[in-house]
C-alpha cells in the first residue's frame, strides 16, 4: 500500500507536470500587476481573446456612416420627447441605429412603434406601447450614465448595445426575491465589508460568517460578470486595503454606485410602465448586475468606443478623444470603423484593451 506521503508526493508531480504543459503553453500570456510572488497577475489565452473578438466583430452592427455637421431640430416630427436635442440626420440615424441595437435589426420599427401613426404612444386597438416609453427612458439613461458616471466608464461610454447586443432583453437581468438576496447590493442592500476589527461581537462589530459568506458569493458575481480573477481589484498581499489594492478597485467601486443609480432611478420605477409578462414573481421591474453591461468580458465590447460615434446618446460628454493605441503582442481583431488591440504590457492593469 501507497504511503500518504508518498501519494501526495506523487499527485503533486502529476499535477504539476500538467500544469506545466497547459501553462507552458504559447498561447498563454501574463499580465503583471504586482511585485512577483504576491500572486499579482493575471493569465489569459490570447488565443481565445482573438477568437471572442472576431466573433464580436461578426455580430457587432457596423457604424453607420455619419450624419454631418447640420445643426439641431426643430424636428418635423410630432411627439418627440427626448431625442429633441439633434438634428434630423441625426434622428434618422440614432432611429436605424438602435433598431439594430435592440430589436434584432434594422428597419423593425414595429417594435417601439404604432407603424400606421408614428407619433402615437398607443397601438391601433388603444393599448400602451410601453416599449417606446422604456425606451425613452433607456436614453435617458444612457446620456446619464455617459455624462456622469465616467468615473466608471471612462471615454468608452454605453450605447443601448452594450447591454442588449442587438436583443430585446440584455443578459443579467434580475428581479427581487427577498431581503437577503445578494444582488439587493445593486439597489439598495448594505456594502460588503465584513473584516472585524475586534475578536468579540458588539455593536460596531456586527460581522458575521454569514455576512462572509454573502460578500463571498457577490465578488464572485462580480468576477465572473468581468471574466476576471481577484487580483483584477484587490491586492492578494491584503484584500481590504485600499491602499495596495490595483486602480480597478476604485472603477469597480464606482460601477457598484453608478448600478444603484441606474437601478433605483431609472429601471426600477418602470414597474407600472411594463407589460405584466415583463415583471418579476412579486411585480418589480427586472434591474441590472456587472454582467448585464460587461457580459463576462473586463471591459464591455472589449472597449470599442461605439458611443463616440452616436452624439444622441452623449448627453453632456462631447470630449470622445481616442487613447493612443499601446504596443500589442497579438493581431487585432477587425472592428468597424476601429480597431481593437490586445497588450500584455507589464505596466497594463490586466490584458488591456485600447482603440487606437
Amino acid at each position: 500500500m501507497m504511503q500518504p506521503l508518498n501519494r501526495i508526493l506523487l499527485t503533486a508531480v502529476v499535477l504539476g507536470t500538467t500544469g506545466c504543459q497547459f501553462f507552458g503553453s504559447v498561447d498563454r500570456d501574463v499580465a503583471q500587476k504586482g511585485y512577483r510572488g504576491t500572486a499579482m497577475e493575471v493569465n489569459y489565452v490570447s488565443r481565445d481573446q482573438d477568437a471572442a473578438m472576431a466573433a464580436m466583430a461578426a455580430k457587432m452592427p457596423a457604424i453607420l456612416p455619419p450624419a454631418g455637421e447640420s445643426p439641431p431640430g426643430p424636428l418635423p416630427w410630432q411627439n418627440v420627447q427626448v431625442l429633441n436635442d439633434i438634428s434630423v440626420a441625426e434622428f434618422n440615424r440614432t432611429m436605424i441605429a438602435m433598431a439594430s441595437w435592440v430589436a434584432g435589426g434594422a428597419g423593425n420599427c414595429s417594435y417601439c412603434h404604432n407603424l400606421a401613426s408614428f407619433a402615437a404612444d398607443t397601438y391601433p386597438d388603444g393599448k400602451a406601447i410601453y416599449t417606446k416609453a422604456v425606451a425613452r427612458r433607456m436614453i435617458q439613461m444612457t446620456r446619464n450614465i455617459n455624462s456622469e458616471w465616467t468615473e466608471h466608464v471612462g471615454n468608452t461610454g454605453v450605447t443601448c448595445y452594450t447591454c442588449h447586443v442587438g436583443k430585446p432583453l440584455p443578459n443579467g437581468l434580475w428581479f427581487y426575491t427577498d431581503e437577503n438576496q445578494i444582488l439587493r447590493h445593486y439597489l439598495d442592500g448594505a456594502g460588503a465589508r465584513v473584516t472585524s476589527q475586534t475578536i468579540a461581537p458588539s455593536a460596531a462589530n456586527r460581522s458575521s460568517v454569514k455576512q462572509t459568506e454573502w460578500t463571498y458569493a457577490l465578488m464572485i458575481s462580480q468576477s465572473n460578470s468581468l471574466g476576471v480573477n481577484c487580483t483584477f481589484c484587490h491586492n492578494s498581499r491584503q484584500f481590504a486595503s485600499w491602499d495596495q489594492a490595483p486602480p480597478q478597485r476604485v472603477t469597480a467601486y464606482a460601477g457598484i454606485q453608478m448600478l444603484r443609480d441606474v437601478n433605483t432611478n431609472y429601471l426600477a420605477p418602470l414597474a407600472p410602465v411594463y407589460h405584466p409578462s415583463r415583471l418579476g414573481p412579486k411585480g418589480d421591474a427586472p434591474k441590472a448586475q456587472c454582467s448585464t453591461c460587461h457580459n463576462g468580458v473586463y471591459k464591455p465590447l472589449y472597449g470599442f468606443q461605439m458611443a463616440k460615434h452616436y452624439p444622441a446618446m452623449w448627453g453632456t460628454h462631447t470630449d470622445w478623444v481616442t487613447p493612443l493605441p499601446p504596443p500589442f503582442t497579438t493581431p487585432p481583431a477587425p472592428m468597424p470603423m476601429d480597431t481593437v488591440a490586445v497588450t500584455t504590457d507589464s505596466a497594463a492593469a490586466g490584458p488591456s484593451v485600447r482603440t487606437p
